[in-house]
């Protein structure tokens, strides 16, 4: 994986996106996100904010059109990663059965990161979120919010060249979502693109620019 790869652009393409043979979710949808901004993706509960960045990690082929990095056709989930595209999903994703930093510390491994320099990061990134002191509890130990701010940790170890963060600032209070909003900041201005789907409209404020869904 090019855990480490920034100024990679991402674009959907004139994407169509439906589940199962029904109705359009996304149609004909063009999006364009750049190293060094963060584009907001806003829109009530339904409009597609999920949807999309599912089909920006690879994880959904749309319809018709295409999502690209560099001008360089996405194929899969598998061939996302392998380019630098991260997710945090919305829900965490984290194995519950693993500790907070065996979650992040699998993650680099699997992406090729060597052992050594994986638990460095990993432990640095549990502790830029206020999670040093929770690094060897089970995941299905800790909070809400503890278990939303892992995720977020696992993402930005990945030093990836895209970020997608699908509400990552749900289960969070007031201190701990501008913490995060400000990590998310930081890796913009690393060089990464950052796609924030998020319902909250001063979150969404802090971004670039904005992309609004409405079903």
């Amino acid at each position: 994986m090019t855990a480490t790869t920034t100024g990679l652009s991402l674009r959907a393409d004139h994407i169509t996106v439906a589940y199962q043979g029904g109705h359009p979710v996304l149609r004909d949808l063009f999006v364009a996100a750049y190293p060094g901004r963060m584009l907001a993706v806003t829109g009530p509960s339904g409009a597609g904010k999920t949807t999309l960045l599912w089909t920006l990690a690879g994880l959904i082929k749309p319809q018709t059109g295409e999502v690209s990095a560099n001008g360089e056709p996405l194929r899969d989930r598998r061939d996302a990663i392998a380019r630098g595209v991260a997710l945090i999903p919305q829900g965490n994703g984290l194995d519950a059965t693993l500790t907070a930093a065996e979650n992040v510390f699998i993650a680099l491994i699997a992406g090729g990161v060597p052992g050594e320099e994986a638990e460095a990061r990993t432990a640095a990134a549990l502790d830029r979120l206020g999670l040093a002191g929770q690094a060897e509890q089970l995941v299905e130990e800790l909070s809400g919010g503890q278990q939303q701010r892992a995720a977020i940790a696992r993402g930005l170890a990945l030093r990836a060249g895209v970020l997608l963060a699908d509400e990552v600032t749900s289960e969070l209070d007031a201190v701990n979502r501008q913490l995060v909003l400000d990590l998310l900041q930081e890796e913009s201005r690393r060089g990464a693109v950052v796609v924030f789907a998020t319902h909250d409209m001063q979150a969404a404020e802090a971004c670039d620019d904005q992309l609004h869904l409405d079903g």
